[in-house]
């Protein structure tokens, strides 16, 4: 049973229609759903995790589970084959489609303002063209560190992790023509997760949180080109933090609210103020100017979500070139600056092999990006091309992770191989032929030794070849026998 905050169904009434709010007061009170989205590089669009109990409606990648099992010990969570995730805020994915299907959304540039610990990011980086230049960043050191972490495993392209304020990516203007910006909110929708969220929760953090939100995105409005798409989105229901703050954005900023088309048997509601009717449909589907999905509709948590478009008419190939170009002493300098004032946060870990690897030139987007702000790297599995494949056991796998010493087939090739889990890419070790030398960055590590290797996914023999994420021209030796 979820104890509500103290008088929080009496504020929250007088500003949301009364029946969604008892709806989602008592959908507070049933269990949790599980779900994970599959990384479709990755697995087949038809591939099912033990214990699958349905799909999420808004993403096909999304899937629904029985009940919890122990994520860390599956390796291919850690190879990126999926993203343990809220069903709700998979929503995004829908949006993003819809957005291209309806000829608003052949987007260059996008970012992720609030990435961290990117569940958005990834989602954004398996919906977008891979022509798409994909900057996620997160303000906090510490979360950034985690969100690059997921960036690696996920093995994103054309993609960086930056370490930035708000103000300081708005001053790079008008180069994205596509902000995501899931903002720090009350949590609402994490009261049964997050006891934290409950005692947390007071009108005058709600009040404080929603003129963070509009802070924030003020500070970020220059860096979304004219005509651009900016995606507000929440965890939270009221309208402080929602309706109230997409108004303000539309009013102030200067953007169009862009309508949504969603199917009625979903469950998402429309404005759930009380001046507003809720929405109907004669058809099928609804036509909403912001999304909630909330606890007692939905499967999920909660999450809202509106979709704005910035007044004017976009020129972002100018604005990026001239972003690019303008990698003056000055800005080096400050970029040297910024290095010397962060020292003091938690260094990007970096293995031994990562170092020598050879790395591919950023895309000149993310080079200028990056000649402006703190990044982190995201490229600590790689290895280069042409290395060895070494596929592993279940239970070596798990040890791997844990850092410890695995032995590898005996015609393993010396020096630095990439070890696999049913074709997906664990992570480097460097065989010395007698033994092996664990590369897996320390920071990563399993640090449980209690717990027993198990899989969702027993993919058929067809699909556990080495995919995407090999190199050309890698070879492979076979797993040890247990």
């Amino acid at each position: 049973m979820v104890q509500l905050p103290r008088n929080y169904i009496e504020w929250l009434s007088e500003r949301v229609r009364p029946e969604v709010v008892q709806r989602f007061a008592a959908g507070l009170q049933e269990p949790s759903p599980v779900s994970i989205r599959m990384n479709p590089a990755m697995l087949p669009a038809d591939a099912e995790p033990d214990g699958a109990v349905g799909r999420v409606p808004w993403c096909p990648e999304g899937v629904y589970l029985q009940s919890r099992p122990t994520f860390t010990a599956d390796p291919l969570l850690h190879a990126g084959a999926y993203y343990v995730q809220e069903a709700s805020s998979m929503f995004l994915a829908y949006a993003l489609r819809q957005l291209h299907a309806d000829s608003e959304g052949t987007y260059r540039s996008a970012l992720d303002l609030c990435a961290a610990p990117g569940g958005k990011t990834t989602l954004m980086r398996a919906v977008l063209p891979d022509s798409c230049t994909l900057v996620a960043n997160e303000a906090l050191p510490k979360r950034a560190d985690i969100l690059a972490e997921n960036i690696a495993k996920w093995r994103a392209q054309n993609t960086i992790c930056t370490n930035a304020q708000a103000e300081e990516l708005g001053r790079m203007q008008g180069v994205f023509d596509l902000i995501v910006a899931d903002v720090p909110c009350s949590g609402e929708g994490m009261f049964r997760k997050e006891p934290d969220a409950v005692e947390g929760w007071s009108i005058e953090a709600v009040e404080r949180l929603a003129e963070l939100q509009r802070s924030i995105i003020a500070d970020i409005w220059p860096a979304l080109a004219d005509g651009g798409t900016l995606i507000y989105s929440t965890c939270t229901l009221n309208p402080l933090e929602d309706e109230a703050n997409v108004h303000w954005i539309a009013s102030q900023l200067g953007a169009d609210i862009v309508r949504l088309s969603v199917p009625a048997q979903w469950g998402i509601i429309g404005d759930a103020t009380p001046s507003a009717a809720a929405a109907t449909a004669e058809t099928d589907m609804l036509s909403l100017d912001c999304c909630h999905l909330l606890p007692g509709y939905v499967q999920g948590e909660g999450f809202f979500l509106a979709v704005l478009r910035k007044h004017g008419q976009s020129d972002i190939t100018v604005a990026i070139e001239s972003l690019t170009k303008a990698k003056s002493s000055k800005s080096s300098n400050r970029a040297k600056g910024r290095e010397r004032t962060d020292s003091h946060h938690s260094k990007p870990q970096r293995t031994p092999y990562a170092q020598q690897a050879a790395r591919p030139a950023l895309p000149p987007l993310l080079a200028a990006v990056a000649a402006r702000v703190r990044t982190l790297p995201t490229d600590t599995l790689q290895v280069s091309t042409g290395t060895p494949l070494v596929e592993v056991s279940l239970t070596d796998a798990l040890r791997y992770l844990q850092r410890e010493s695995i032995a590898l087939p005996a015609d393993t090739p010396r020096g630095t191989v990439q070890l696999c889990y049913q074709g997906r890419q664990l992570g480097p070790a460097k065989n010395l032929g007698n033994r092996a030398n664990n590369l897996y960055p320390k920071e990563w590590r399993i640090r449980s030794q209690h717990i027993e290797a198990h899989t969702l996914f027993a993919l058929p023999e067809s699909c556990t070849a080495v995919q995407h994420t090999l190199q050309h021209g890698a070879t492979t030796a076979a797993p040890r026998s247990k």
